[in-house]
């Protein structure tokens, strides 16, 4: 964990990711690291790391950074593990939720910064080609309980191709309709942009299989969470931090609510 002192006005901050629960080790050293790197961008901000795979350490990090913070979610939406299983780590450690005790902000794949992140990403990676002739494909992991995912990632395929004119701009899931096996038709020039937060199981195992069943002929780029910019963007998000959605997700198509 890190422990540089902070100025006494800024609340420590934990950034807290699910991580491989068959093998928590690897993913724990690896938010360690996202958390040095946030620090280093956040003012003298305490930046500490927990997964949730690893039993006990969201209450270990609590136990140490003390009453109050931020905590801020390494996902890719809203939903039961930002919702409900946070609160009830937090909950269950000791420490009071909200106002004076600590905040669940909004996670990670949520910010707009981080979709303006991908706009870039994804420029900079169809540098040389027609924009208007180029294919984006949007690897999400998605949920077969919740909508939430997929309208998180459609809304930046939607993003993406309004912004940067492409032919093409799709998002397809692991776990959800469209999957990525289905995700058929693009060509050599095509560019895929894993929406993940990390270098998981998901993306080592799942995607390259399912690319592969689909018969995807382009350039796979490293998840977005893994982009050099995210640690700026994560301590700018703690400079001015916004709770977690309560009920409905701001980009759920059936909110009315698409900022996109």
């Amino acid at each position: 964990m890190n422990t540089h002192l902070p100025p006494a006005f800024l609340p420590p901050a934990l950034i807290v990711a699910h991580g491989q629960p068959s093998d928590p080790a690897p993913a724990a050293a690896a938010l360690d690291a996202l958390a040095r790197a946030v620090a280093a961008c956040a003012g003298g901000r305490i930046v500490a790391a927990a997964t949730l795979a690893d039993t006990g350490a969201v209450a270990a990090a609590l136990a140490q950074l003390g009453p109050q913070g931020l905590v801020y979610p390494m996902f890719m939406a809203g939903g039961w593990f930002t919702k409900v299983a946070l609160p009830q780590r937090i909950a269950g450690a000791g420490f009071a939720l909200g106002a004076g005790g600590w905040q669940v902000l909004e996670p990670f794949g949520c910010d707009p910064a981080v979709h303006d992140l991908a706009r870039v990403i994804l420029a900079e990676a169809l540098t040389g080609q027609p924009l208007a002739q180029a294919q984006v494909l949007i690897a999400a992991h998605g949920s077969f309980k919740s909508q939430t995912p997929s309208d998180v990632a459609n809304a930046l395929a939607k993003q993406v191709q309004r912004d940067l004119g492409l032919a093409r701009a799709q998002a397809a899931f692991i776990d959800q309709s469209p999957r990525l096996n289905d995700a058929t038709g693009y060509g050599a020039s095509a560019v895929c942009l894993p929406f993940f937060a990390a270098m998981g199981g998901h993306v080592t195992n799942d995607l390259p299989l399912a690319l592969t069943e689909a018969r995807f002929g382009g350039r796979v780029l490293p998840p977005l969470g893994l982009d050099a910019r995210v640690p700026q963007i994560i301590a700018a998000s703690l400079a001015r931090p916004l709770p977690v959605c309560t009920q409905n997700c701001r980009f759920s198509r059936s909110s009315g609510q698409n900022m996109l």
